[in-house]
């Protein structure tokens, strides 16, 4: 007996290694926690948000910081700048956009130029 494939169609699946007990427990133990967050350790947490780009919440490599001090990656403020409604603005406090480092009027012509790399701490 021969056999003739004549079609071939891949299935996958995508599945995570956790057991459902474990992640319900994470999940209650991190909602418990958040409610106890006081004023003091919300503020400690804003340092987290400086290690990220504001618009895709990734870990920096190869940013570019603002006149404003915020940093975000090249592709991230490229496509948020040609959005009509970034009105050229800062998308974490809406001020006029400025790259650090660079004169006035090429900052504001030019929205990114030179990445600015982040000091090691």
């Amino acid at each position: 007996m021969k056999v003739t494939i004549n079609h071939y169609h891949a299935v996958a699946t995508w599945k995570w290694n956790l057991k459902p007990s474990t992640a319900a427990a994470a999940l209650d133990q991190q909602q418990s926690h958040d409610d106890d967050v006081g004023e003091q350790e919300e503020e400690e947490d804003d340092d987290d948000d400086d290690d990220v780009c504001g618009i895709c919440r990734v870990a920096f490599d190869g940013c570019f910081w603002g006149e404003c001090t915020h940093v975000f990656h090249l592709h991230c403020l490229t496509k948020w700048l040609a959005t009509e409604s970034s009105k050229g603005q800062c998308p974490m406090d809406r001020r006029q956009w400025v790259t650090a480092g660079l004169p006035a009027s090429a900052a504001r012509t030019t929205p990114v130029a030179v990445p600015l790399r982040i000091p090691a701490r």
